[in-house]
């Protein structure tokens, strides 16, 4: 595999959404000030396969985009691999790249798997997304942007990480480290691109669900781990993208996370496309799906965080 520069560099150049004044590499930054929580996990450095997707992660970092003229706007970008890799390359840096391209501030997020030896098991991720969007929040002024228009993009299984945490600000996934823990981890929006949404059968039948209950799971389980189990009034508008034919993650998912949405009043906006299928990434189709991070650009003016 390439360096992280040279990769950066090529995906920018072949994106062709981010000229090169508007983002440089990106700056590193450790989540935890020591031992993530629990502690436990791998060692030595990460493994890329030649998807461009990384595992053995043994310390979660943010990485920043910074557009040249910020609009004020962040947003943590999650890749998806069923919580067993992090798509990077094909998911969250072109996101990344993009976003930054729109002046809004990308941070993405290389969060910790649960079946690498964590002591604290399939929350891990989550404790990352939190603490990842506190951090951002508690350097909102170095990153010249505003804390209350800070969202959350995640795809596949980061599309679920990032629904869990749009869905959960108030829960408590570690205790405090340090004054950054004093800051909100609710995402003031959300943006799910073919998100897994269900680990209970009959809609079970992904890595996600094997990576964070197992093979034989209970039905307490199953519901503690499924995104419509707690979407409540009061959670972020949530942006939605899914195609009819993804093999991977059945449109079921997110036709029932749109109901959960709808039920308890919480603005969704669902774009269902009926070609694409899965892992398109930032717009990598022939269909009418690529069209999607426009949509996504113009729910954000619609809802009045882009200005």
């Amino acid at each position: 595999m390439p360096d992280r520069r040279s990769l950066f560099l090529g995906l920018a150049a072949a994106l062709s959404v981010a000229p090169a004044r508007a983002v440089g590499a990106p700056e590193r930054i450790a989540l935890w000030p020591s031992t993530p929580p629990g502690g436990g996990g791998p060692t030595g450095p990460l493994r890329w396969d030649d998807s461009g997707a990384v595992s053995n992660i043994a310390t979660p970092i943010l990485e920043a985009f910074l557009p040249d003229k910020p609009t004020g706007v962040a947003v943590l970008v999650a890749g998806g691999g069923g919580y067993a890799r992090i798509g990077l390359v094909k998911e969250a840096y072109p996101a990344a790249y993009w976003l930054a391209a729109q002046g809004i501030t990308a941070f993405v997020l290389t969060y910790r798997l649960p079946r690498e030896g964590w002591n604290d098991g399939p929350i891990v991720a989550l404790q990352d997304a939190q603490r990842g969007l506190r951090l951002i929040r508690a350097q909102a002024d170095r990153f010249r942007i505003d804390p209350a228009r800070l969202g959350i993009m995640g795809f596949s299984a980061g599309g679920h990480l990032a629904g869990m945490t749009a869905s959960r600000p108030a829960f408590q996934s570690y205790a405090p480290v340090d004054a950054a823990d004093e800051g909100s981890a609710r995402p003031d929006f959300a943006s799910l691109i073919y998100p897994v949404v269900s680990v209970e059968a009959p809609n079970d039948r992904t890595t996600t669900r094997r990576s964070l209950v197992g093979e034989a799971p209970s039905q307490a389980d199953s519901a503690a781990w499924s995104l419509q189990t707690y979407v409540r009034t009061g959670c972020p508008p949530i942006f939605l993208v899914q195609t009819d034919d993804d093999p991977v993650i059945g449109p079921e998912h997110s036709r029932i996370l749109d109901a959960a949405c709808k039920a308890a009043q919480v603005p969704v906006e669902y774009h269902r496309f009926a070609l694409g299928g899965h892992g398109f990434g930032i717009g990598q189709s022939e269909t009418p799906v690529a069209l999607w991070p426009r949509l996504c650009r113009l729910w954000l003016s619609s809802i009045a965080l882009m200005r």
